[in-house]
């Protein structure tokens, strides 16, 4: 059997999807923001059932000793807590950055609908950039997805962070 060439064609947004997807996306750069003040890599979450945020989530791995506690991970718990059910049908999640290997494994397993990230992972994003676990036709569960949502500012963040912490590792040096 050949696996083909799959090509996610991203859909065209209303514009009252663009200022929902938007604003919680300012959620997740809030969020994004307290990781930071924890001196955890930038990163936040949102998942959204309906017009309800039902899990957040920042990045943790640090101050949590957990390697999977990634804003994502975090989130898609504390929503499988709030909804009553591992399988987050319906739902939208919101991340300030393109979901890694770990994280887009999760996804599909949580059977999350749709997926809205705000900056691009060169490194490591296993959506497209690097990895194609979200959109590859070949696992049980397909999750719609829009990359590129606050794009600017999700990454200015980020690049932020790293400056930050480049300059006082230079500092120290």
């Amino acid at each position: 059997m050949s696996e083909g060439l799959f090509i996610y064609a991203e859909p065209p947004r209303s514009p009252e999807q663009q200022a929902r997807d938007e604003a919680y996306m300012r959620h997740a750069l809030m969020l994004a923001h307290r990781a930071q003040a924890m001196g955890e890599v930038p990163v936040g979450a949102v998942v959204v059932h309906g017009q309800r945020i039902v899990g957040e989530g920042w990045n943790q791995p640090i101050g949590a000793h957990d390697p999977s506690a990634h804003a994502e991970m975090v989130a898609l718990r504390q929503a499988a807590q709030r909804i009553g059910n591992y399988r987050l049908l319906d739902t939208t999640l919101y991340v300030t950055l393109e979901p890694c290997v770990m994280c887009a494994g999760a996804i599909v397993h949580a059977r999350v609908a749709h997926l809205v990230f705000g900056a691009w992972d060169p490194k490591a994003g296993a959506v497209r950039s690097v990895y194609d676990v979200i959109a590859r036709p070949r696992l049980n569960h397909i999750v719609e997805w829009q990359g590129g949502v606050l794009e600017r500012e999700c990454g200015e963040l980020l690049r932020a962070f790293f400056r930050a912490r480049r300059s006082a590792a230079r500092t120290l040096a």
